[in-house]
């Protein structure tokens, strides 16, 4: 039986014609889905969508950082401001998508990527950015305007390119950091509120498009921001979502820290309790 494999992140190359090529190169046999790397503006992950919040005349930058896992200091609302006049601009996931979709389909044609591929989109989770960029006393009330700004660029994605050649990949970061204890979560009932998110976020990928989560804990400097004891909070999430999400999800993509290769990390897999049609994918190479 062959394995697929599944990347996820960044990609070191110049721009997404590059990446495709790079991973047809490598692992045609084995790869099913095409990201384009993130190039560009995009290679740092949700550090580009500060645009997105600056251009906001309601907002304006708190003089220092909340915490040292932030990439600058965060926006609150004027004192003159009114969020019901807040209009985000567009965010640039579906402009990015279609260039790179172009550069797949034209990869397609000429056979260097497998006709059944699908072209594999990443999108950071609406909390990332507004958890990155918003002030703590104004991150719950950005949520839902930032979101529906998101969704709409998922819609434009969903319209511009076939289903049967898409995935959605929503990248969970910051609600594993939660989950995890690391940070304050803007919510009490943690668990409850992060199911529920990125379940409103994976119905709203229409079929035939695949949806997957990419279960995250960063990579800054290299290093998740919590090695996590082994794969029991992952796991949790995982049945949740496969529990409450109300369409098939196509895969769940779990790390796993560099040294760990013993049985008591891969323990909790026992418990897992997603649909057969659902892959899971570990992260074995760094």
């Amino acid at each position: 039986m062959t394995l697929p494999v599944l990347l996820v992140g960044s990609v070191p190359l110049d721009d997404a014609r590059a990446v495709f090529r790079a991973a047809a190169r490598a692992l045609r046999p084995l790869l099913r889905h095409y990201p384009d790397g993130e190039t560009g503006v995009r290679k740092t992950w949700i550090g580009w969508q500060h645009a997105a919040f600056a251009a906001l005349p309601e907002l304006a930058p708190l003089p220092a950082k909340e915490r040292d896992y932030q990439l600058r200091p965060p926006f609150a609302l004027k004192p003159e401001a009114a969020l019901a006049t807040i209009r985000f601009p567009e965010l640039g996931f579906a402009r990015e998508a279609l260039a790179s979709y172009a550069a797949f389909s034209e990869l397609k044609r000429d056979g260097t990527i497998p006709g059944d591929a699908r072209f594999q989109v990443a999108l950071p989770t609406p909390w990332a950015p507004v958890y990155s960029f918003m002030s703590y006393r104004w991150q719950s009330a950005m949520l839902p305007l930032y979101e529906k700004a998101m969704l709409a660029e998922l819609a434009a994605i969903v319209a511009a390119i076939p289903g049967e050649e898409l995935a959605i990949q929503w990248d969970v970061a910051t609600e594993m950091s939660w989950w995890e204890r690391v940070y304050p979560a803007p919510f009490a009932a943690i668990e409850d509120e992060i199911i529920a998110a990125l379940a409103r976020l994976g119905d709203a990928v229409p079929a035939p498009v695949e949806l997957a989560y990419h279960l995250c804990y960063g990579s800054m400097n290299n290093r998740h921001w919590k090695e996590p004891k082994d794969l029991a909070n992952l796991v949790a999430v995982a049945n949740r979502l496969a529990a409450t999400v109300r369409r098939p999800i196509a895969w769940v993509h779990m790390p796993v820290p560099i040294d760990r290769a013993d049985d008591a990390y891969f323990a909790p897999l026992d418990e897992l309790r997603l649909a057969p049609a659902t892959t899971l994918f570990l992260g074995l190479v760094h």
